[in-house]
């Protein structure tokens, strides 16, 4: 015979649980800030409102993409947008795929000089990237009982 408390309370309860664990806090908030940042600026490629994003190209880089910086802005942005999905849709791999695109944008910006700010900043953000590949071993990886 079931009673009319367990069933309610034994899912209610450890979702609660989840919810108050600092660790699954920590990835709830990286996972939607690396959900939602490369959405953004991956949408702002093609806009420009925010930055000039031509300029933050090594010329290295433009000399070896077909078209002009801007259109190679558009391919980044496209590759931004597609990383943001894939974390918020599988964070263990997105949260990787963003590690390594921030590493090839931190190449990128330490080709350029009085871009070393930047490239720090986004080492900084490299590093969150793997915190969230790490944690969402934990709390993505296996479904929660």
């Amino acid at each position: 015979m079931s009673s009319a408390t367990t069933s309610p309370t034994s899912t209610a309860t450890p979702r609660r649980a989840l919810f108050a664990d600092p660790g699954y806090q920590a990835f709830a908030i990286l996972r939607t800030a690396f959900t939602v940042a490369p959405i953004l600026f991956g949408l702002d490629k093609f806009t420009n409102l925010l930055v000039d994003w031509p300029a933050y190209l090594a010329p290295w880089i433009n000399d070896l993409v077909p078209g002009s910086a801007q259109d190679a802005m558009y391919a980044v942005g496209v590759i931004e947008i597609v990383a943001g999905i894939a974390v918020a849709l599988a964070p263990r791999f997105g949260a990787w795929l963003v590690a390594a695109w921030l590493g090839g944008i931190i190449v990128n910006l330490l080709t350029i000089p009085d871009y070393y700010d930047i490239a720090l900043r986004d080492f900084g953000l490299l590093l969150a990237a793997v915190a969230l590949a790490r944690l969402a071993e934990r709390y993505h990886g296996k479904r929660q009982h």
